[in-house]
């Protein structure tokens, strides 16, 4: 294994931890975290392009060239359907009752599943944010991907969560997620 793979795989590591102590609400953690590497990579980038190409998101595609170059991706998923009990309608719904009907009546015809908790994806995105600020410090070119996510979740590498993002990393002389 070369510098820049060992790197690789410490930083995502460290992205991992990032995301783990991001703060939580209420300090119940939701947050799932998986690590894609060499075959598990490949098999991403193909499943975003099937994925974009049925659905008919060029982006999709695009992506899945930036994944397959990548040397890890990080998958962070949330368990959004898991609500606080605060009843506070962000999620759109009077209830958390309310919303865990629409969530478990809901379509899964969708990318993500939902109504999910506003706490929860507000708990994601500092967790999403954490992570790439680790990423950033460690100077591992990276950017988050919604494709990936979606993808991710497709092929059952997070089960129970309902909302993902992925994060690819790279290390090369150049940034292959600028000039895309």
């Amino acid at each position: 294994m070369n510098p820049e793979e060992e790197a690789v795989r410490t930083i995502a590591n460290l992205m991992v931890v990032s995301a783990r102590t991001a703060p939580k609400g209420k300090g119940i953690d939701t947050i799932v975290t998986k690590v894609l590497y060499g075959d598990e990579l490949a098999n991403l980038a193909t499943h975003m392009e099937d994925v974009g190409t049925q659905i008919g998101y060029q982006f999709f595609i695009r992506d899945a060239k930036n994944i397959a170059a990548s040397s890890a991706c990080l998958i962070i998923g949330c368990r959004g359907a898991q609500n606080l009990g605060l009843n506070c309608g962000g999620c759109g719904y009077s209830t958390c009752k309310e919303m865990m009907d629409a969530f478990n009546s809901g379509n899964d015809d969708t990318l993500f599943k939902g109504p999910v908790c506003a706490i929860r994806m507000a708990d994601l995105g500092i967790a999403i944010g954490s992570a790439v600020k680790t990423a950033q410090i460690h100077n591992a070119d990276n950017r988050v991907f919604f494709s990936a996510g979606v993808a991710a979740l497709s092929l059952g590498l997070l089960p129970d969560c309902t909302t993902a993002y992925g994060i690819p990393l790279s290390i090369t002389g150049k940034n292959i997620f600028f000039d895309r």
